[in-house]
């Protein structure tokens, strides 16, 4: 009977897991649908300005490294699969997934369980270091000009702004709803 029980709990937290990922994926992809506007600071490399760092922040920040690697990659991912943007989604996909990762790790590590703000910051901190960067080699790979690179940096912080302007008051009011508390 107990070995009965326990092969259910873990069932049912493996399709808890599976419906809260595709979830938070969808979230991500349609928030980063929804509010776009191509970067004007960017020179012909396709940087966008959009809302989907706001959800993906929270997912995150709320969910956990794990959950926060899968709903960047496969948000943002399909995303980019979808939009004409084809030729970005494998950075795009290994980047916001260690975005994630990041973010998750250092609001969730040692019990904070993203109720932290300086550690939810110095996640943010962290992981917008590594998009900037990323996209900055991206950009290099991708239009062999340096220049071009460049301008994607000002697009790539204004995106990461965004996110922290509208993320952090979003996440701390998801947090306090306690909703989630048993996530």
């Amino acid at each position: 009977m107990e070995i009965q029980r326990k092969s259910r709990s873990n069932i049912n937290s493996k399709t808890k897991d599976l419906v809260t990922s595709a979830l938070l994926i969808a979230v991500v992809f349609v928030s980063t649908s929804f509010i776009k506007i191509p970067s004007p600071f960017s020179l012909n490399t396709g940087g966008l300005i959009h809302v989907g760092n706001v959800m993906f922040f929270m997912a995150a920040i709320v969910f956990g490294k794990k959950q926060g690697a899968i709903a960047g990659a496969f948000g943002m991912g399909l995303f980019d699969i979808l939009n004409g943007y084809l030729i970005w989604a494998p950075f795009t996909f290994i980047i916001r997934g260690v975005m994630g990762f990041t973010i998750g790790y250092f609001a969730n590590a040692h019990g904070r369980k993203g109720n932290n703000l300086k550690w939810n910051i110095i996640g943010l901190t962290i992981a917008s270091i590594f998009l900037v960067s990323g996209y900055f080699v991206t950009n290099l790979i991708l239009f062999h000009s340096l220049v071009g690179a460049i301008s994607g940096i000002s697009g790539d912080l204004t995106q990461v702004a965004l996110g922290f302007i509208l993320g952090v008051p979003l996440t701390l009011a998801v947090k306090q709803t306690k909703v989630f508390d048993n996530y």
